[in-house]
């Protein structure tokens, strides 16, 4: 049977930690070298201490093991362990190896360093939850402090000492080369590496702005103080050559500065993994064979152990209730306030919270497998995908840092050749304003923050953004096809009642149908199931099944051939079913969803399933509507039965009987009329149609196959997920445009302000030290306005 709360991202390797019940170190009798000397577990690779009960001798090699499970593994296959095939390293939430860029996610190493195109530290693909404070921002504040003093002693030096001290004090531009040259020289060294890495890559970035200015403005200031006679009398001003180290000094530490609040915004967008690594539990109480109990860390769980979860536990990962009854709180995976109660065979989450009664379950998912990681991964992957709104900003930016330094030129010649007395300093000054106010930073980082801020805020909601492309796309969405069952309804249909044929007994119709629905996975199927073992009956093995996906199921079940589906299958498989079709369409009628079984091609029955609308669609569905949005059922059932359904929801437009290529061709229809379509379901049948949508969105109670085809995974399975995502979407989109608005207009008003143009008209010219303070606030502005999608959508 499928797993119906698991999200699948393909198989991960089968290396399993050591059973903890079974740990017992003792020291080898051999040689007290070999009791203290540790070893390494080849199955688990786990550090052991020689024991002689957990040695195996293979190829005349001595092997320790941690526990007895670990060494049947080995001794089955020995070569598997030693020689183990070259496998993709899977990286889960605990790995936290590989650092990527926030604006270049192409960008992927497995250790943290700077962008080689725009040099900006990386950041952890998947953040690590104990992880300390960034490392960079440490040694940025520890700069910054350590030169705040002498870069205002020299700030002070240059704008107010001609106040007290006619001409400016003595040897003043020394003292300012000498104050200035550890922050020039120490704290802004960072920049230097950046810029020269930009230079050996060819990648002009914000850093090649920066470095270039500050370079320039302490480079010409320390040849004016050294050498003032190689300065024409333009340079001259009060009798010596105007210097600029206060501006150098100044704009590493606003830059500085600027970077500490930037570091600082960005590890709030990775708040939200962060929390929901936090709420798995660091340990489990596994129950033993012998039936002990002990407590054991997480990592150490298997699966197929049975744990216990008393109440007020987390449950530790993903499994099958076995014994107990209680309210499980699922808000933090699902967004569901109300705590969900589990009985025997019912699924439970990982990380969700057992709030009142005992339970013990079976592990069935463990690790990287668990819905919990499998979220945290699909986050980080929808974080650092790439908007379609930011290639405009991506085509700028490659071109940007070219014209800022060619704008910067032209400032200064100009400047020099047209510009007042002295002309040639305000060029310089207006030359280095210009390249200190460019930020190309502020335009690259303008959509990857917005979606990292968003996709957190979904998760926490239940709501699973596959990449940035669908959140954009959601926003766009005016028509939305939905599956019925479990989608509009509850998904989890219960037996209704059967309706022989003449000569037929209901036991010889629930007997055959649930034998050969063992195989399926839908709903409908399970109900059926259920309801022969409820009674008591012995199914049989099929022989052979085919899952006819949409219209039922057909197979051979003791050399006989059954056919179980609606009217369509019967059709195909020609069956006359017209003998119950008045009996069928009453049912329809009332809301059930029938099938029809036939034995050897004859008709045998029908069987009746009622599954009831969920208590939140009229209020999804209206929600929906009154945002303009056109809503079609399109159902696998009858179309009386969907009627039935439509009518109580109203829905105007509705699919019955609808096999997968008809929903597959329904989406193509609507596009092709120049809709934006989304399509809603969780099953087999509905994942064709969920690829093709401009965005899928599966249930997260459905099927592997159908969230793997998704855009879009709702965890709780609530169709008023779909509006609080299309609010978040409508919200993103906004943001985004936002924050592009700003880093455009910052720079297109920046420069030429920068160069001097309002000079004409107000008489000053733009400090370089302003143009820094601006610069390191931009980015900032765009995180910090980036960061306030962390309260939409509650």
């Amino acid at each position: 049977m499928t797993n119906q709360t698991q999200v699948h991202h393909g198989a991960v390797g089968q290396r399993h930690a050591p059973d903890e019940s079974e740990h017992h170190v003792h020291a080898t009798a051999d040689t007290a070298q070999d009791a203290e000397k540790p070893f390494t577990d080849p199955v688990c690779g786990m550090k052991v201490v020689a024991s002689p009960d957990k040695k195996i001798a293979h190829n005349g090699t001595d092997y320790f093991f941690c526990s007895t499970r670990c060494m049947e593994k080995f001794r089955a296959n020995p070569q598997q362990y030693l020689c183990p095939p070259s496998l993709e390293p899977v990286h889960t939430a605990q790995d936290g190896t590989i650092f990527t860029c926030p604006m270049h996610p192409e960008i992927r190493q497995p250790k943290p360093g700077n962008c080689p195109i725009c040099g900006m530290a990386l950041e952890a693909l998947i953040p690590a939850l104990e992880e300390g404070e960034n490392p960079e921002l440490v040694d940025f504040r520890r700069r910054f402090w350590w030169t705040l003093l002498p870069t205002l002693i020299v700030a002070v030096l240059a704008m107010g000492s001609h106040q007290f001290f006619h001409g400016g004090i003595p040897y003043q531009n020394w003292v300012e080369l000498v104050l200035s040259t550890p922050v020039v020289v120490w704290a802004a060294l960072p920049f230097f590496e950046r810029w020269w890495q930009s230079v050996l890559n060819r990648s002009p970035n914000m850093w090649t702005l920066i470095g270039t200015g500050v370079a320039a403005a302490y480079a010409y200031s320390v040849v004016a103080t050294v050498a003032p006679e190689r300065f024409p009398a333009a340079f001259r001003t009060e009798g010596r050559v105007a210097v600029y180290f206060e501006a150098a000094a100044v704009i590493v530490s606003l830059t500085l500065l600027g970077q500490i609040l930037e570091l600082r915004a960005r590890s709030q967008t990775s708040a939200a993994i962060k929390a929901l690594l936090g709420m798995a539990p660091k340990t489990a109480r596994r129950i033993n064979p012998d039936g002990t109990e002990e407590d054991i860390p997480l990592t150490h769980v298997h699966i197929g152990d049975t744990l216990r979860i008393r109440p007020g536990e987390k449950v530790p990962v993903d499994g099958i209730v076995v014994e107990g009854e209680s309210a499980v709180d699922e808000s933090m995976l699902t967004g569901e306030p109300i705590p969900v109660t589990k009985r025997a065979d019912e699924k439970v989450i990982g990380a969700t919270l057992n709030t009142s009664g005992s339970l013990v379950m079976r592990a069935e998912a463990v690790g990287s497998q668990t819905m919990l990681s499998q979220i945290v991964q699909m986050v980080a992957q929808a974080q650092r995908s790439r908007a379609p709104m930011q290639r405009l900003a991506d085509v700028v930016a490659g071109y940007f840092v070219v014209i800022v330094v060619g704008v910067a030129l032209l400032t200064f010649i100009g400047w020099g050749l047209f510009g007042p007395e002295p002309s040639w300093v305000f060029g310089f000054v207006n030359a280095v304003a210009v390249l200190i106010i460019a930020c190309p930073c502020a335009l690259g980082l303008a959509t990857p923050m917005s979606v990292m801020a968003a996709t957190g805020r979904a998760a926490t909601q239940g709501i699973l953004f596959r990449d940035a492309a669908a959140i954009e796309g959601l926003k766009k969405v005016d028509t939305l096809i939905v599956d019925k069952t479990g989608t509009l309804t509850e998904g989890k249909p219960a037996f209704d009642r059967i309706v022989p044929a003449a000569g037929f007994t209901e036991e010889d119709v629930l007997r055959d149908a649930a034998s050969i629905d063992q195989g399926s996975e839908h709903p409908l199927a399970h109900a059926i199931v259920a309801e022969a073992r409820r009674r008591g009956m012995k199914l049989f093995k099929p022989e052979s099944f085919e899952s006819s996906s949409g219209i039922g199921v057909r197979g051979t079940v003791g050399g006989r051939g059954i056919t179980l589906g609606n009217t369509a299958l019967m059709e195909t498989e020609k069956v006359n079913w017209s003998p119950l079709a008045n009996a069928a369409e009453a049912l329809r009628k009332q809301g059930a969803s029938v099938m029809y079984l036939a034995v050897d091609g004859t008709l045998v029955g029908l069987i009746a399933v009622s599954d009831p609308v969920k208590a939140t669609t009229p209020e999804a569905l209206k929600t929906l509507k009154d945002t303009g949005m056109t809503v079609v059922m399109a159902t696998g059932d009858g179309l009386t039965t969907a009627r039935s359904v439509a009518s109580k929801l109203g829905i105007a437009e509705l699919y019955g009987e609808v096999k997968p290529q008809d929903k597959l061709t329904l989406v193509e229809r609507y596009q092709s009329e120049g809709r934006v379509v989304a399509m809603a379901g969780d099953g087999i049948n509905d994942a064709p149609a969920l690829a093709k949508a401009n965005v899928g969105i599966a249930m997260g109670t459905g099927t592997d196959v159908a969230m793997s085809s998704a855009h879009v995974t709702l965890v709780k399975g609530d169709l008023r997920g779909i509006a609080h995502a299309r609010e978040l979407s409508v919200a993103t989109v906004r943001n985004m445009r936002q924050n592009l608005t700003f880093a455009f207009a910052y720079n297109a008003l920046g420069i030429p302000v920068a160069a001097g143009v309002l000079y004409p008209i107000t008489g000053h010219l733009l400090s370089p030290i302003v143009a820094a303070l601006a610069m390191s606030l931009s980015s900032v502005s765009v995180i910090t306005n980036a960061l306030r999608l962390r309260g939409t959508a509650k």
